[in-house]
């Protein structure tokens, strides 16, 4: 089962001498990716260490510290804790003692896991793409069966004979969705995969 989170957590720890804030966030896209990155680094820290993964697209980022001690341990914590699109950003001020390359993958993969354990987190479950038609007058009811399902209408576009729904269907409820569209329209309303 994979997992996401419901709101943005934090998580600080103090490692000799240094300290250490965590942030981790949900994010749907490499561009909310890049904007969560702008809103939680800290340009007074020393290092803004970072990992997002998003399905099969993944991403981190060392930040100056040496090659594979804090992006790589960052992600192999989204990763352990069964998490996707997720972006964890581990902020670090140097207190002065050098930690070495064992002591910086601890630090930096050890707040991001503790950062994501306490986290809020959801089922985030597999939805597949469909287009369905229908009436102005049948929308809003088109609407609450689609919601009742557990899918999300992804875009509308508005025509003169109708409306155009793109939607994202989670596939256990796509067989008992389309009846009722079917059954609501006297068989006009079709789900077309995308």
């Amino acid at each position: 089962m994979t997992f996401t989170l419901s709101g943005v957590s934090q998580y600080r720890e103090d490692i000799r001498k240094s300290r250490f804030l965590a942030i981790a966030g949900p994010i749907d896209s490499p561009e909310q990716a890049q904007a969560f990155l702008q809103a939680n680094s800290d340009l007074q820290a020393t290092h803004n260490c970072w990992a997002w993964k998003l399905g099969m697209q993944y991403r981190s980022s060392d930040d100056g510290e040496p090659g594979g001690t804090a992006g790589r341990p960052i992600l192999a914590a989204i990763e352990a804790q069964d998490c996707d699109r997720v972006m964890v950003v581990v902020t670090r001020w140097y207190g002065g003692i050098q930690l070495g390359t064992g002591g910086l993958a601890r630090a930096y993969g050890g707040c991001a896991n503790k950062c994501l354990q306490q986290a809020e987190k959801h089922l985030l479950v597999a939805r597949e793409a469909f287009r369905c038609e229908c009436t102005f007058s049948e929308l809003a009811l088109v609407r609450l069966r689609i919601g009742e399902a557990g899918g999300e209408v992804l875009k509308e576009v508005f025509e003169a004979n109708g409306v155009h729904l793109d939607l994202a269907l989670p596939p256990a409820a796509i067989p008992e969705l389309a009846a009722q569209l079917a059954h609501l329209s006297r068989g006009r309303l079709l789900l077309s995969p995308l």
